[in-house]
């Protein structure tokens, strides 16, 4: 995020550069914009590996959120809800300060592609490298936790807690999947987009919390989120003892919507609401607002 971080500090309301006015929305909006072209810009290793940074970011906030969520079921509905988004917000916080692509978040690059200064190719190629690293990052992160045996935890309740969270995803209907995941990537790109305007590194954790803990809250689709939380839900299913099954009371047949289809069929969904959530209904229409060309 250095990249961004210096436009905007450095740009006053004005044009000058100064250190204190605070960044308007046209200078976001360009700080967007320029991200894009970075981005756009990196070599092929460099976009997978910040790709697969991201992708295992997002996971851990999962992990935490599914630590979280476990016991929670005595708590009203929304409040555990609230509670797993609020400590879910760790993955983000950890991609957008410790730098990293996500490619939900790089939706926002419609916006240099729109003002021209990235081809088409170029937007597609970073969205295809970005995404392959998050799919890394997000399915190896599974991989380690189940290996970890980390769904013992809790006398089998964190692995429990798991299972319902994936099986509950591959259950939605396509319809509902898809705008489920065009509003969940309307909130994580206005985060990044506030992420833009914060000097400090305790403002973006500020500015990004409250979208995320709101999509949580409310039941949407990240579909890299899913990446990990699928998966790990999978593997639970498939590979687990006898003696998880045991304690938790249950058995694999008891999630029989939770297969591989029902997990790419999930994925591939939520994926595409993301993309149109993120680039036509924040990138598409800022840049209309702020960066279109106008006549003089």
């Amino acid at each position: 995020m250095s990249e961004i971080d210096n436009d905007v500090t450095d740009r006053s309301p004005g044009g000058t550069r100064s250190g204190v006015a605070d960044p308007l929305p046209r200078e976001m909006a360009l700080a967007c914009e320029k991200a894009g072209v970075v981005k756009a810009s990196r070599d092929t290793i460099g976009l997978v590996v910040l790709g697969t940074l991201a992708g295992a970011f997002i996971a851990l906030g999962a992990v935490f959120l599914t630590v979280v969520m476990t016991g929670a079921e005595g708590m009203p509905w929304g409040s555990a809800r609230l509670l797993g988004g609020l400590v879910f917000s760790l993955g983000l916080i950890l991609v957008i300060v410790g730098g990293a692509e996500l490619f939900t978040g790089d939706a926002l690059m419609v916006m240099a592609y729109a003002s021209q200064r990235i081809s088409l190719g170029s937007l597609l190629r970073a969205w295809a490298l970005v995404y392959v690293g998050n799919i890394i990052g997000a399915i190896g992160t599974a991989a380690l936790v189940f290996l970890a045996a980390h769904y013992q935890f809790g006398g089998g309740a964190v692995g429990r807690t798991a299972l319902a969270i994936a099986s509950a995803k591959t259950a939605l209907p396509t319809a509902q999947l898809f705008f489920l995941a065009v509003l969940c990537n309307v909130l994580v790109c206005l985060a990044v987009w506030m992420a833009l305007g914060a000097r400090s590194v305790s403002g973006k954790v500020m500015v990004i919390v409250p979208p995320i803990a709101a999509f949580v809250a409310a039941g949407f689709e990240h579909s890299i989120a899913n990446l990990y939380l699928l998966p790990y839900g999978l593997a639970i299913k498939e590979w687990a003892g006898p003696e998880f099954w045991t304690a938790i009371g249950q058995n694999a047949a008891d999630y029989s919507a939770l297969t591989v289809p029902g997990t790419l069929h999930n994925i591939a969904v939520a994926t595409i609401g993301n993309l149109i959530g993120g680039s036509l209904m924040v990138g598409a229409v800022y840049w209309f607002v702020y960066l279109r060309p106008r006549s003089r």
